[in-house]
């Protein structure tokens, strides 16, 4: 049975923060806001919330998961950077985009595409999401909480808790986040290709 945490849109409960990074450093897997919809996540080293995902979704090994991060810092930490990716990517963060880039060896196998050997990165900007990221001091594997067969990410975290109920560990719960996706950029081949329109605009990275 999964806990549900109410957290304060503008103003986080530290104490509930606390909590809540707490139990994904003891291998929870969580239902969380971001500024684009609500994601799934876990610790990098938790292969089984990261299988769990997998299941929930329906995700093949070809799937990228995102790396969500609190600064762009600990951004360059795990994905591979030239000086004009560099100043694209950090125009325009923290942001409702993800990016695909090259991992570096501090990326486990896992979690990379198994051919590109690259993964999704993003750095959100959602009050409860950055106050999550700092609390527990590394990324969280993300994936978007969108249901197979299903058209629209899931919006609500009293449905979340309720439907989903036996298969997470907890929902963090901080009012409506909205229903649109990302907007996914991969610059894996050194220029920008729009692979997902979403919820950041496109423009900016179409020349």
């Amino acid at each position: 049975m999964a806990k549900y945490f109410d957290v304060h849109p503008q103003t986080p409960q530290a104490r509930t923060i606390s909590t809540v990074a707490e139990s994904i450093r003891s291998g929870a897997l969580i239902a969380y806001p971001t500024d684009s919809c609500f994601a799934l996540g876990c610790r990098m080293g938790n292969q089984d919330g990261l299988e769990r995902i997998r299941s929930i979704r329906r995700l093949g090994d070809r799937h990228h998961f995102t790396l969500m991060c609190e600064n762009f810092a600990q951004l360059g930490q795990f994905v591979q950077i030239d000086n004009n990716v560099f100043r694209a990517i950090k125009a325009a963060t923290p942001g409702r985009y993800t990016f695909i880039l090259p991992a570096t060896r501090e990326v486990p196998r896992r979690l990379l595409h198994p051919k590109k050997k690259t993964v999704g990165v993003r750095i959100p900007d959602h009050t409860v999401t950055q106050a999550l990221l700092a609390e527990l001091g590394e990324p969280l594997v993300s994936s978007t909480l969108l249901l197979p067969d299903e058209a629209e990410p899931m919006t609500q975290g009293w449905e979340i808790k309720e439907r989903l109920d036996h298969v997470l560990d907890a929902v963090v719960d901080s009012g409506d986040c909205g229903t649109e996706p990302t907007t996914v950029v991969d610059f894996s081949g050194g220029s920008p290709e729009i692979v997902r329109r979403g919820a950041g605009d496109p423009d900016r990275f179409e020349f």
